[in-house]
């Protein structure tokens, strides 16, 4: 919404919302730009009348300023109806959808386009770091977007990227997620099934060859389409991978026929697949296989994902979104493979809808059985989820014990900090594994850890 809100600002329109736990550093990149926000709810937000509402869909009925809207027949819209409104018709819309990777897959395309002087419009759901910023107006033909599967608004219970009017799309992968909303992976396909009938027959699909559930739900597609993956029977492929600590390289082939040799500064094998994606779709709008590679070795990541937070004492902190179970996986798999510690801790925050129920009780377990060392705090919100469907973090920590793993249920996350400085060594990595403030773990953990060094003899 914040990226909206300023993407309408930069257009020329008056701008201002509200909200509740507004803070840093979302307030600062409100202010700013010139958009003030209320903090609470309250009709008096709404003074003077707005000529538009737009409606985040974390928001439902009973929200005051939603009933002084609906009382007073004042124009309403969702966050992506609004972006298809003002900002996707009369563009190109690329939309970049599936369950993981989306934001970086997202981010290295919108940069790609960019480096090949396609000036992309986007709006991505995290800080590009090339761009420093979650949104842009390049001018050019395009716009890049995040295509998110979750609802539009309480009035809109259909996924954000139905709006998008795509021409242009990558759907990298597809599991179950989302418990809170779909019931099944059934009722997630039928959505994607959706979003593919939408592209016209001049348009083009990207679609990830190692996803079954991908696959089947682009399997009616009238446009053009391409598979991208891993496996050597996909359009798109990689291979000669290497990977090192802030390092990677692999050949691509493209129909059989190699198409070159790339590097990147981001490491794991999905983000091997999120560059086969981009690649895709860059190739269809014409780049070159030479600036492609210009673009992926020049990009810069994106906020949050494994992201290095500190090394303190020879003990290094990533921070990662990862909160699925296969995203986790990836993660944990990621930093042994390409950063050699001694020991891999992960500190996992069970905070999402889905990762706080007991849906992917044993997927979770085998995910972070990847880790030497872990640590969990109590669930975020436990009231949110009915009791008998909520995470069961003392089963979850037998399980690790059970493999091996030294694994701790600790409650909070001052304990969790008091662990991690007992118990750390030189040569561990440290993955704090959240998709929210984590209690302000981030910069705690590392203050914690200079604490110690400091007060170590000879330190």
């Amino acid at each position: 919404m914040a990226s909206l809100a300023a993407l309408l600002r930069e257009a020329g329109h008056q701008v201002s919302g509200s909200d509740e736990g507004v803070y840093p550093p979302m307030s600062h990149f409100l202010a700013d730009r010139g958009i003030p926000v209320q903090q609470g709810y309250h009709p008096r937000n709404l003074d003077p009348v707005p000529d538009l509402v737009v409606i985040g869909n974390a928001l439902s009925r009973g929200n005051p300023e939603i009933e002084w809207v609906l009382n007073r027949r004042i124009p309403y819209t969702s966050f992506p109806e609004a972006l298809k409104r003002f900002f996707l018709r009369g563009k190109v819309p690329v939309v970049v959808a599936g369950t993981h990777g989306k934001t970086t897959t997202t981010s290295m395309l919108s940069w790609g386009m960019e480096v090949a002087g396609l000036r992309p419009d986007f709006l991505i759901g995290g800080i590009a770091e090339n761009f420093r910023s979650s949104y842009g107006k390049g001018g050019g033909d395009h716009f890049v977007v995040e295509g998110d599967e979750y609802d539009s608004a309480f009035f809109d219970k259909g996924p954000k990227f139905l709006h998008y009017l795509p021409y242009l799309a990558v759907i990298g992968n597809l599991e179950y997620d989302h418990a809170d909303i779909y019931p099944d992976l059934e009722s997630i396909k039928l959505q994607f099934r959706r979003l593919v009938h939408l592209i016209p027959t001049e348009g083009f699909l990207a679609v990830g060859g190692e996803s079954p559930a991908a696959l089947e739900a682009c399997a009616g597609s009238l446009c053009a389409r391409e598979t991208f993956g891993l496996d050597p029977g996909c359009d798109w492929n990689a291979d000669g991978i290497e990977m090192t600590e802030g390092r990677t390289c692999f050949d691509v082939t493209y129909r059989g026929k190699a198409f070159g040799r790339f590097r990147m500064q981001v490491v794991g094998h999905y983000n091997i697949r999120n560059a086969l994606a981009a690649t895709a779709v860059l190739h269809r709008l014409g780049v070159s296989a030479r600036d492609i590679g210009r673009g992926l070795e020049s990009f810069a990541g994106v906020r949050r994902r494994l992201q290095l937070r500190a090394e303190v004492g020879g003990i290094r902190i990533y921070e990662d979104f990862a909160h699925h179970p296969t995203a986790v996986s990836g993660t944990l798999e990621t930093v042994r493979a390409a950063f050699r510690p001694e020991r891999v801790w992960a500190v996992y925050e069970p905070r999402s809808a889905t990762s706080r129920r007991n849906v992917f009780q044993l997927e979770i377990a085998d995910a972070l059985a990847k880790a030497d060392c872990v640590a969990i705090p109590a669930l975020f919100r436990p009231d949110k989820v009915p009791e008998g469907e909520r995470l069961d973090l003392d089963r979850l920590v037998a399980d690790l014990g059970r493999r091996g793993v030294a694994a701790w249920n600790l409650e909070t996350v001052d304990a969790i900090i008091e662990k991690v400085v007992a118990e750390a060594r030189p040569g561990d990595l440290v993955v704090l594994l959240s998709n929210g403030g984590f209690g302000g773990i981030y910069d705690k953990l590392p203050a914690a850890l200079a604490g110690r060094t400091e007060t170590t003899p000879g330190g």
